[in-house]
């Protein structure tokens, strides 16, 4: 079972992943707030990050920075409701790219592959 931490500060994105993460073998916990990330890395250890580019009082992107300079393997997938960051070219230190909607198949799907890729090159 993979463990898969989002990083949001709408609690609905939890509920509304959980179950569905779960059903495809996942074990997934939430981090309302960038400042608590750390933290709970330690004690939840994630194979795998989702992460939201807005978070009260603190950039995603330059959250990525922190978590890839800390530990360049863990994958990290933008989880966001704005296409408009697709281009930027700080999006580069994700793994992924996925806009926010109630249908999971597609946040899935990346997340199987991103986690293959990881056993893969290990």
């Amino acid at each position: 079972m993979s463990q898969v931490m989002i990083v949001d500060d709408q609690p609905y994105m939890y509920d509304l992943l959980s179950e569905d993460l779960a059903r495809n073998g996942h074990c997934l916990t939430h981090v309302k707030a960038a400042y608590e990330l750390t933290a709970r890395m330690q004690d939840f250890r994630p194979d795998l990050i989702l992460l939201d580019l807005f978070l009260q009082g603190f950039e995603g992107l330059d959250l990525i920075r922190e978590i890839k300079r800390d530990q360049p393997d863990l994958p990290v997938i933008i989880l966001t409701a704005y296409d408009s960051f697709r281009d930027d070219p700080r999006i580069d230190q994700a793994d992924g790219y996925e806009i926010k909607s109630f249908d999971t198949h597609n946040l899935i799907s990346k997340i199987n592959l991103v986690l293959e890729a990881k056993r893969g090159s290990v």
